[in-house]
Parts: structure tokens; C-alpha cells; sequence
């Protein structure tokens, strides 16, 4: 992922959002592949240097841990078309302004290990429900859902964040841009506001 000198995010609040957002892709290389396993799952940061999650046993991703416990975990939100009329400087024609995205991003970069013993999936998949549901029953009483998963314990080694807003732009410029987001209204623009200024 590029990420520019005005669009890095620092490491709280990149782990913000990753706390913020706790949905994302886990993405293992493993070795001699043609591609890496890319999985959507849930997951839950239980601190700044550790994230859990489990998966089903028949999940293609196993091998590719097993193969290399490095992964990456991908985190990304709303995104928000700016066309390029919106960030064209006043005076100058519409038809020559740049148009982009706006979007946030914060990859981790992680040490996988698979947990199998029943004492480590239960410790899991209790932390998930805690912050996910808590008034599910205790996982303890569910064999069949136990012996259907592994999990995972990610060691955080490196988070990589951007939040693409401008922020190279003056306030003068964001602001009219955030003037035709709220107008607009689109599905990704509330969250784009959030990090703009108001005109």
C-alpha cells in the first residue's frame, strides 16, 4: 500500500480503526503459491500487539500458515468517488481537476499461530462473543461448533495505516470539497465528512 507523508495514520489511531472496524481480510502467502488464500472474516484486536479470530476447519488457509505464519490482515471501510470538478482549483476549468478516492486503510502485519487445543479455541471464541454478543452461552457447551474450528493468534509486528483525505490539500479546498459530500450524500460520504472540515 503507497502511503504518503499526509495521508500516514498514526499507530493509535490506525489502531482505532482497526478496533473501530473489526472486519477485514487475512491474506497468507504460504510458499510456492500461484496466488496467497484471502479470507473475510471477523476478528477481534484484544490489544495493541494481538489479534484473534477463528475459522472453519475445512478453510484453505490452514496450509498457507503452515506453510509461513506471516500474514497480513487488511482492514477497509466506506469509500468515497471525488470527482475531479470538486478538487479543481477556483478559476481554473472543472474539466481539469483530478479526481480520486477517499478512503481509510490500515494493514497489520502479523505472526500467525494456529491454535488447536480446545482450552485455546474456547479462550477465543469466549473473547469474540464477550465483544460480540455477551449474552451468548458459553461456547464450553457446544462440542460440535468446537471441534468444527481452529483459531488463530496474531503477533502484531508492524501496522501500516493511511487515511486518504487531502490531507495535502488546504483547509480551504477540503472544506469545498466537503460542501458537495454533504450535498451529495452518497454511501461512503458521511464517513468522508468525518474526516474533513466543514464549510
Amino acid at each position: 500500500m503507497l502511503i504518503h507523508p499526509w495521508d500516514a495514520a498514526g499507530h493509535e489511531q490506525a489502531l482505532a480503526y482497526v478496533r473501530d472496524h473489526a472486519f477485514g481480510q487475512l491474506i497468507a502467502a504460504g510458499r510456492d503459491r500461484d496466488l496467497p488464500v484471502v479470507v473475510p472474516t471477523q476478528f477481534l484486536l484484544r490489544d495493541d500487539r494481538t489479534v484473534v479470530l477463528h475459522l472453519a476447519r475445512p478453510n484453505p488457509v490452514w496450509a498457507a500458515v503452515e506453510e509461513n505464519p506471516k500474514v497480513l490482515l487488511s482492514v477497509a471501510g466506506h469509500w468515497s468517488y471525488i470527482p475531479g470538478s470538486w478538487r479543481a482549483e477556483p478559476g481554473t476549468d472543472p474539466a481539469l481537476g483530478v479526481p480520486t478516492t477517499y478512503y481509510s486503510a490500515v494493514q497489520l502485519v502479523c505472526h500467525a499461530e494456529i491454535v488447536k487445543d480446545a482450552e485455546g479455541k474456547l479462550e477465543i471464541l469466549r473473547a469474540q462473543l464477550g465483544d460480540l454478543d455477551p449474552a451468548a452461552g458459553d461456547p464450553a457447551a457446544m462440542p460440535r461448533l468446537l471441534s468444527g474450528i481452529q483459531g488463530l493468534r496474531l503477533s502484531v509486528e508492524e501496522v501500516r495505516g493511511k487515511f486518504k483525505y487531502d490531507g495535502h490539500k488546504d483547509a480551504a479546498h477540503r472544506g469545498r470539497v466537503a460542501g458537495h459530500l454533504s450535498e451529495r450524500g452518497g454511501p461512503g460520504d458521511a464517513s468522508a465528512l468525518r474526516h474533513l472540515p466543514r464549510p
